[in-house]
């Protein structure tokens, strides 16, 4: 990494840098708007809805009633939705996926388009659930409009990033939400702890160091387990298998990445929005006590949804039929597996018992701020680890990737353009 940053201050990578700034730039000022709240609305208290644990993903504009109040979450449901169309569901759509880049161009302008619509229907949403029932429909399609307005700027300005910075636009903005809410984390875990009274000065501070220990030490196990991967070794009938010419299959532990968590997190969260708006006490009792995964029965549902969505997303991301069949063509072979049907079930087990450990290290990534917050008596938004923390990690390896290849890249074609001369 130090190399990298030693190559990136050369005069030579100046456009690089650029780059680099422009991304800091439009970060930034997604940050700045994230404390704008929309004009016209009174300033309440929004941190106690059922909303509450979408707020970390949009750098707390949600908790302010923010015009970016939705971030680019509408996007993302969009994105999920449409790859799962494309699974042989709807042929239209598994038609674009095999039309290339012309195919992936319209996929990205529908994923949008929805992602808008969603952005409209959710904002409508929130109006009614912030805002209460004494207000005209007038009153919630203006902050439903504002809101969408704010996610169209927001997806504008990932493209932004995409096109002139570094990176991915949209996970960026995800990211810098996150980030921007760790300093506000730490400070009220270090009132509750220390300054509030409730521990013993030292037995407060002991706690607040083993808080922050413990929360790099997540983020060093999050970072192992995301470069973690199984390499299935691959032979080809015209390359020789001696010396470095060998060829693998790396396949991700974790290949699912955070969808399943966001799958269960999503399901769980919708009973409890139906509670709020129906205002039936019993319901409500039920969700609270047999739905919520604070709770033991809502904590196993939330444990099995994670590892069904894993298992499904992780063989919709990697289709062992279609895998085989491309070794096939490409005239590679598993050693010791026949190419075809033999080769389509070898994967299928790799993955399968890949999946059972990426599963349960999402299970237990997504249960840290529950068992953390229940022992020591914080919120869930201040505890260690979590959904939040896999995003940052994540983005920020896949960023970092992208700025060493440039840097490499861009010395390579140096020196081959020295050597020429």
């Amino acid at each position: 990494m130090f190399q990298a940053l030693k190559q990136l201050s050369a005069p030579t990578n100046k456009d690089l840098r650029q780059r680099i700034f422009f991304t800091l730039g439009v970060l930034a000022l997604f940050i700045v708007g994230t404390y704008v709240q929309i004009p016209g609305t009174p300033h309440l208290d929004y941190s106690s809805t059922a909303f509450g644990t979408l707020n970390a993903f949009t750098g707390g504009a949600m908790q302010k009633f923010s015009i970016f109040s939705l971030g680019v979450t509408p996007y993302i449901t969009a994105s999920i939705i449409i790859q799962l169309l494309q699974m042989d569901i709807i042929p239209y759509f598994s038609e674009l996926k095999e039309e290339g880049p012309t195919g992936r161009q319209k996929i990205n302008k529908i994923t949008r388009y929805m992602g808008i619509i969603f952005a409209f229907i959710e904002g409508f949403i929130f109006a009614i659930a912030f805002l209460g029932s004494g207000k005209t429909t007038m009153d919630y399609m203006y902050v439903a409009t504002v809101i969408t307005a704010g996610t169209s700027f927001l997806l504008w300005l990932g493209d932004q990033i995409t096109q002139k910075g570094i990176g991915n636009g949209i996970s960026l903005l995800i990211m810098a939400g996150i980030i921007a809410t760790l300093p506000g984390t730490f400070v009220t875990v270090f009132q509750d702890l220390v300054t509030s009274g409730n521990y013993e000065l030292w037995l407060g501070i002991i706690l607040f160091v083993l808080f922050i220990i413990m929360y790099f030490a997540v983020v060093i196990g999050v970072i192992y387990m995301e470069e973690a991967e199984r390499r299935i070794q691959i032979q080809y009938a015209n390359k020789s298998t001696f010396g470095n010419n060998q060829s693998y299959m790396p396949i991700k532990i974790n290949t699912a990445g955070v969808v399943p968590v966001i799958f269960a997190s999503s399901l769980l969260t919708i009973p409890a929005v139906i509670a709020q708006f129906t205002k039936n006490e019993g319901f409500i009792d039920f969700v609270n006590n047999y739905l919520s995964y604070t709770k033991p029965v809502g904590f196993l549902i939330f444990v099995v949804l994670i590892y069904f969505f894993a298992y499904f997303y992780t063989f919709i991301q990697l289709r062992p039929e279609e895998l085989a069949k491309n070794l096939k063509e490409n005239g590679g072979f598993v050693p010791g597996v026949r190419p075809g049907k033999d080769t389509e079930n070898y994967i299928s087990k790799v993955l399968s018992r890949l999946t059972v450990f990426g599963a349960l290290f999402l299970v237990v990534i997504a249960s840290l701020p529950i068992v953390f917050s229940a022992v020591t008596g914080l919120p869930q938004s201040v505890s260690i680890g979590g959904t939040s923390l896999l995003i940052v990690v994540g983005v920020a390896l896949e960023t970092y990737r992208q700025l060493e290849g440039s840097l490499v890249s861009r010395n390579y074609k140096r020196g081959y353009t020295g050597r020429r001369r």
